[in-house]
C-alpha cells in the first residue's frame, strides 16, 4: 500500500501577545511541538515582553501586525513605515521578522511600498473561521477543518479562550489526519 503524502498547513495566531491566552496557547504547542507564526501588534508587544522572548524562544516565527492594530488601508507610506518602525525595537534580540500582514489583510499600494521596501513580504491566509467574532469553540473547528488542505495558511487569534481551546484542538486533529504543521517560512 501506497504510503500517504504528508500534508502540512501553518498556523498564524494575529493580534497578539495576549497574557494569559498566549500563555495558554504557548503551553499547548509546547506540549504538542507544534511552531506557529504570530503575527505581533507593538503596543502588545510592549505590555508583553517577557511573552514576546517566549514567543521567539520556544521556536515561534514572529512577523509584523503594525504598532497599533489600526487600518493602514487609509494610511500614508509614513505612516506605514512608523507602526514598523515603532514595533522594531520591541521584538526579541535576533528576531528578524520577514512578513507583514496589515490588520484585517487591508492592503494598498502604500503599504505594499512600505514592505517591499523594508524586505517584507506581504502574508496572507487561505483558511478565516472568524474566529474573532465567535466565542463557539465548535464552529471555529469546523469552519477550519472542513476548509483546511493541503498548504493551507490557518488565520486565528490567540485573543480569548475559545480561539486557543478551538486552536489546540484543531492541532491534535489536523495531526491525526496527516497533516504536519510549521510556521510559514518553513
Amino acid at each position: 500500500q501506497a504510503e500517504e503524502e504528508t500534508k502540512y498547513a501553518a498556523l498564524t495566531f494575529d493580534d497578539g501577545p495576549s497574557g494569559k491566552f498566549t500563555e495558554k496557547l504557548l503551553d499547548g504547542l509546547y506540549e504538542r511541538e507544534v511552531n506557529a507564526t504570530f503575527l505581533l501588534c507593538g503596543y502588545r508587544m510592549e505590555q508583553f515582553p517577557e511573552l514576546t522572548q517566549r514567543i521567539f524562544s520556544e521556536g515561534h516565527e514572529i512577523g509584523f501586525h503594525g504598532y497599533t492594530h489600526d487600518n493602514m488601508k487609509v494610511m500614508s507610506r509614513r505612516q506605514v513605515a512608523d507602526e514598523l518602525i515603532r514595533s522594531q525595537p520591541l521584538l526579541p534580540e535576533d528576531c528578524d521578522p520577514v512578513f507583514l500582514r496589515p490588520p484585517g489583510g487591508c492592503c494598498s499600494d502604500g503599504v505594499r511600498q512600505v514592505a517591499q521596501a523594508r524586505q517584507l513580504a506581504i502574508l496572507g491566509w487561505s483558511v478565516d473561521p472568524k474566529d474573532w467574532a465567535t466565542s463557539d469553540k465548535l464552529a471555529i473547528e469546523r469552519s477550519v477543518l472542513k476548509n483546511v488542505q493541503d498548504g493551507d495558511i490557518i488565520l486565528l487569534h490567540d485573543m480569548t479562550e475559545s480561539s486557543v481551546q478551538a486552536a489546540l484542538d484543531i492541532v491534535d486533529t489536523l495531526e491525526k489526519e496527516g497533516f504536519t504543521l510549521l510556521t510559514v517560512s518553513e
